[in-house]
């Protein structure tokens, strides 16, 4: 079953952000709530959501402030507005840092088609260049390269298609077959129990920083995600 698309809904009225999620959540995405400028940020970092929609009108900072510090910082993660503001000048501002535009009162089929074509937009530009991301493990597949936290982390060419295809699948719980298939493919005839020997070399190296991301679930497999609270 694929994974749903994840969305940080951005806003302070109570019965906005449960309008929006009770809706969004039966057209099947997953949904985070946030109601100030500091808790998206926050929760941009730790769940790395596919989308934002985010209210340009926050008790702290601006959306407009916030979607323009991610740019400036390159987080690429699509932010579709929504706000009361629909005056022409207050769209094309918008629109120069995000990625669409959404008035209130709104229609929740309008923000779902709008949330869906620019997920199919920024997918279709991205799909080449666009670093794998979870939580603040990021990773550049052209360049090999890997960072937690902003510091670099050496790996070894297996140890790096291993996370590559934890972070492809990240949240999901992926089987020891699963990832013999994968990463060591579909001839492998050694001895399966390297799965775990290189997920603990993974967890030495990747889960030095806190939290921890790399979780086993016995008997069932393995899943890159952020702890239980």
């Amino acid at each position: 079953m694929p994974e749903k698309d994840r969305i940080l809904v951005v806003d302070d009225e109570p019965y906005i952000t449960d309008l929006l999620t009770t809706g969004l959540e039966f057209e099947g995405f997953a949904v985070d709530v946030a109601r100030t400028g500091t808790e998206a940020v926050a929760k941009v970092r730790s769940t790395r959501p596919d989308l934002v929609l985010l209210d340009v009108m926050l008790p702290d900072i601006e959306g407009i402030d916030i979607c323009r510090r991610w740019r400036e910082d390159g987080e690429i993660v699509p932010v579709l507005f929504l706000t009361a503001r629909d005056a022409a000048e207050d769209k094309l501002v918008g629109l120069a840092v995000g990625d669409d535009y959404v008035t209130k009162p709104f229609s929740l089929s309008e923000v779902v088609a709008r949330i869906r074509a620019v997920l199919r937009r920024t997918r279709d530009e991205t799909a080449d260049d666009r670093p794998l991301r979870f939580a603040d493990l990021v990773m550049d597949v052209d360049s090999r390269e890997v960072w937690r936290q902003g510091v670099s982390i050496e790996l070894t060419a297996t140890e790096f298609n291993l996370l590559r295809y934890l972070l492809e699948n990240a949240r999901r719980v992926v089987s020891k077959f699963d990832i013999l298939d994968e990463v060591w493919g579909y001839g492998f005839e050694g001895d399966p129990n390297i799965v775990e020997t290189y997920i603990s070399y993974l967890r030495k190296k990747i889960d030095e920083f806190e939290p921890p991301l790399i979780h086993t679930l016995r008997r069932v497999g393995y899943s890159l995600r952020l702890p239980r609270s």
